[in-house]
């Protein structure tokens, strides 16, 4: 079977593309950087109230 190009993308269809494609590494970034600042702030309380 030979598959069928069905044409260019539509431009909104090209962005849904790559928003699937790269959402979620974007958001295990975001939530990544937010983990590591609350683990930073958490060592910063521990070593003031010592």
């Amino acid at each position: 079977m030979i598959p069928l190009h069905l044409g260019a993308l539509h431009p909104v269809e090209q962005w849904l593309t790559l928003l699937l494609a790269f959402g979620p590494f974007v958001v295990l970034g975001l939530v990544i950087w937010r983990r590591r600042g609350e683990e930073a702030e958490q060592r910063e309380d521990e070593t003031a109230a010592r």
